[in-house]
């Protein structure tokens, strides 16, 4: 599974020495001597990828830098190297969601198996969203009327109720709820729930 790498170091030496291994391996590689720099560089997360990113850098560290891309909606995973570990700064990152942290010195081996974790979730995290977005176009499709009627729908309120609540009949209510079935593209009531869970509508641990 190839993608770039952004590496994000200050040894010149390190940058060259890991441009190489993973140029050797496959994947593109896009190197940074500073967080500024990438942040200049503003890293387009549409396409696989991942930040190799070094935690004391000079000027803006590597935590800080974590700060700012997930403050700008940057979804590419970082993958911290340290030449010191540091229990207090290791639990910060990784609560901040980063991927890994690995300490210099670090095996081809070892830098392989964190670069395809990352890139796997990323995988994983944008098929999720593709998801929701194909949802969301469904859920646009929707009449003001046929709206109403899934909001009750996924509250576990019944077709009588609905009626009542709408000022409408049963049967034009079960018109309605076939629509709306065949327009988000489900068999079933826990296919619709499960949606309109996952799309922010209702509240997973009830209404």
């Amino acid at each position: 599974m190839p993608g770039l790498v952004h590496v994000v170091d200050d040894d010149n030496s390190f940058r060259t020495a890991i441009e190489r291994r993973l140029k050797l391996a496959g994947y593109d590689v896009a190197t940074y001597a500073s967080a500024l720099d990438l942040l200049d560089a503003s890293p387009n997360d549409d396409q696989p990828g991942c930040i190799l990113l070094d935690v004391r850098i000079p000027g803006l560290s590597g935590p800080d830098l974590q700060t700012r891309l997930i403050a700008q909606g940057s979804t590419l995973p970082i993958i911290f190297l340290t030449g010191h570990a540091d229990t207090p700064t290791t639990v910060r990152a990784i609560k901040a969601g980063a991927e890994d942290f690995l300490t210099k010195p670090i095996s081809s081996e070892q830098l392989i198996d964190a670069i395809e974790r990352a890139m796997a979730r990323q995988y994983a995290a944008r098929a999720l969203r593709s998801r929701l977005d194909v949802f969301r176009a469904h859920l646009a499709t929707l009449t003001q009327r046929e709206r109403q009627v899934f909001d009750l729908i996924v509250r576990g309120r019944i077709n009588k109720q609905i009626a009542y609540q709408l000022g409408t009949t049963e049967r034009t209510v079960k018109a309605h709820r076939h629509q709306v079935m065949e327009k988000m593209q489900v068999h079933s009531l826990a296919e619709l729930v499960s949606i309109a869970e996952r799309l922010g509508m209702i509240d997973m641990n009830g209404d």
